[in-house]
């Protein structure tokens, strides 16, 4: 049996928010895996590469936002303040791409729509090779009415200093649903650049760890079938376990049955528990520079 053929150009009536900063490498992947969308908006932080003008040569409307330091940030500025002609809005970023399946999927759900937004899941490759079981990324809501769904505000201005959402949430005011197609996650940056980033990605975790220290762990959200309560039980409990880099290797890499994504597994599963090292390191020197009350 011959695969489904692809949706025809620009025939979901869906609005798509990609938000870049010198993505010359991923985003005109990531935009031609969106031909199908009715609307497709790149919102720049003032790149300096060919960003902008890889949007523009394949018909996206290009914003540009300029982040004064407070909220709303660059997904949810977008979200309230870009003139979207359709009710359904996606966010994309420009490392991910919506393969043909997804993209059926997502046209069925906004056309016979059961639910208010809708989460999805990653095929995240890493070192070329598919993390099919150390790193099947939980559940992520990027589909939504338009109207009915933010990012929460986690209250964390300067710790991290993006401009963009990375760990915050989408809430949505209603029913949420799911999409089982996988969102492709293939970033063509080197390691270095993930390493990188990663590095200030654990300065911003473990300023969020110390906010999370003082916050209630509702235990009882861990058998919630919210996808967002879920994981944030998790991690608030998660909080409060010692040994996180050997506990963070043993999950990945034995009890997710790791092994079996091979050697580029392994290393992934390395590189985890050693960032997780770095963020305790990063809370211990936080707690030792704050005098006791």
């Amino acid at each position: 049996m011959s695969a489904p053929s692809p949706l025809a150009p620009r025939s979901v009536p869906v609005s798509v928010i990609i938000p870049v900063k010198n993505e010359e490498k991923n985003l005109r992947e990531c935009l031609m895996s969106l031909t199908w969308a009715d609307e497709i908006f790149v919102v720049d932080s003032n790149s300096v590469d060919r960003t902008c003008e890889i949007a523009a040569e394949l018909g996206a409307n290009v914003a540009q936002f300029d982040y004064d330091g407070g909220w709303p940030k660059k997904k949810n500025w977008a979200i309230r303040n870009l003139p979207h002609r359709n009710d359904w809005l996606l966010i994309v970023d420009a490392d991910e791409r919506v393969p043909d399946a997804l993209a059926r999927e997502i046209s069925q759900a906004i056309e016979q729509p059961s639910a208010d937004g809708y989460y999805v899941r990653w095929k995240f490759i890493f070192l070329g090779r598919w993390m099919r079981y150390c790193w099947s990324h939980g559940w992520m809501l990027r589909l939504f009415r338009k109207g009915r769904a933010e990012y929460e505000d986690l209250g964390m201005r300067s710790e991290g200093g993006w401009d963009n959402e990375v760990h915050e949430n989408i809430v949505v005011d209603g029913k949420a649903g799911r999409l089982h197609e996988l969102m492709l996650h293939e970033s063509r940056e080197d390691l270095e650049f993930w390493i990188a980033k990663q590095n200030q990605f654990s300065t911003w975790n473990a300023a969020r760890r110390l906010h999370g220290m003082r916050e209630p762990a509702p235990l009882w959200w861990l058998f919630s079938g919210d996808p967002l309560r879920k994981r944030k039980a998790l991690k608030r409990l998660y909080l409060r376990m010692p040994c996180k880099p050997l506990l963070t290797f043993t999950w990945l890499y034995i009890v997710r049955l790791g092994f079996l994504d091979g050697e580029a597994g392994l290393r992934f599963c390395a590189l985890r528990a050693g960032h997780e090292a770095i963020i305790n390191a990063k809370v211990m020197e936080s707690k030792l520079k704050t005098p006791p009350p």
